[in-house]
């Protein structure tokens, strides 16, 4: 019994982190797995995407004579900036190695951080293409915020506090019945729809598609090569575990009570919503771009009534 009571602050921030830099390319894995197994195809490795990291880190790095500084500081600042937030968001039901009021402000403010750089990284090229996913980025994403921004509204009203951890523990305490529930319900679907906005997936972005006019993240990570690129693809995938731990906040909000079996139910949980963009990918076809920002508009929206259910 007092193993299982020290164990949590002795060794939760170590597998926070472990999980935050290690685990990450295994769901990539899972999705094109999910993706293969629905066209009934075998499908690259699990770890494929381990592999292709280690690889491009041995590679040499080819850089354009038009590219400056900002192009080679926009894979490494994206990949700070993005564990830097996974650092403030809570894992399950155990707490951010990081915590203070108004930490949310930073999480969305360092996902932002990310998306500038590599951005601007994309524009220093001078090339048209990749200027044009940098726009489309930067369009989409500044719908995606509202959604994130307005969820977040919705569980600081309901938890009463400013700090990530205890609002997204704030479902798990089961005290929320009626419209309260039905408003996490609405942020959960919203939160889904900017997972899938914000990591370029399918129904906003085809991340396997190599047809310029139609890409918005792949075409601004085509410049890059070797670690540089491997940069991206890590800092992809951090990505992903990082929106898909706050979307477990609401679709699994409940807690063993044991350290051990609520680290195995995050984890099995992180493989199912993998499982679910893999599904969604197999289902649906991506939409024409005008159509985006409607499904981001509609996220919002779903927020935006969840925080009216809390006002109730």
């Amino acid at each position: 019994m007092a193993w299982n009571e020290t164990l949590p602050d002795m060794v939760t921030p170590i597998l926070h982190i472990s999980v935050l830099l290690l685990a990450p390319p295994l769901l990539m894995g899972v999705i094109n797995k999910t993706k293969a197994w629905a066209a009934g195809r075998r499908g690259p490795p699990l770890l494929q995407l381990y592999y292709d990291v280690f690889r491009l880190f041995r590679k040499d790095t080819v850089l354009s004579r038009t590219t400056t500084w900002v192009f080679r500081a926009g894979p490494v600042v994206g990949v700070t900036a993005v564990l830097l937030a996974g650092l403030l968001a809570p894992f399950g039901a155990f707490d951010a190695p990081l915590s203070f009021d108004g930490d949310l402000v930073l999480f969305a403010y360092l996902m932002g951080l990310a998306r500038f750089f590599t951005a601007a990284a994309a524009l220093d090229t001078g090339s048209a293409f990749e200027g044009m996913g940098a726009a489309r980025e930067v369009s989409f994403a500044s719908l995606a915020e509202v959604a994130l921004f307005v969820a977040f509204v919705v569980l600081v009203r309901l938890s009463g506090s400013l700090s990530l951890t205890p609002m997204l523990h704030a479902p798990m305490t089961g005290a929320f019945h009626g419209l309260p529930a039905a408003a996490l319900l609405l942020v959960g679907v919203a939160l889904f729809v900017v997972l899938l906005a914000e990591n370029a997936r399918i129904p906003v972005d085809d991340p396997n598609t190599h047809l310029e006019l139609t890409m918005i993240h792949e075409v601004m990570v085509l410049d890059h090569s070797g670690p540089l690129f491997g940069l991206v693809l890590y800092g992809a995938s951090v990505k992903l575990l990082l929106f898909s731990s706050l979307l477990l906040h609401f679709a699994l909000p409940f807690s063993f009570g044991a350290p051990l079996l609520d680290w195995a139910l995050f984890g099995v949980g992180l493989l199912a919503v993998a499982i679910a963009v893999g599904v969604v990918e197999s289902v649906m076809a991506r939409l024409r771009l005008r159509h985006v920002p409607s499904l981001l508009i509609a996220a919002s929206v779903l927020c935006a009534f969840g925080f009216f259910f809390t006002l109730a």
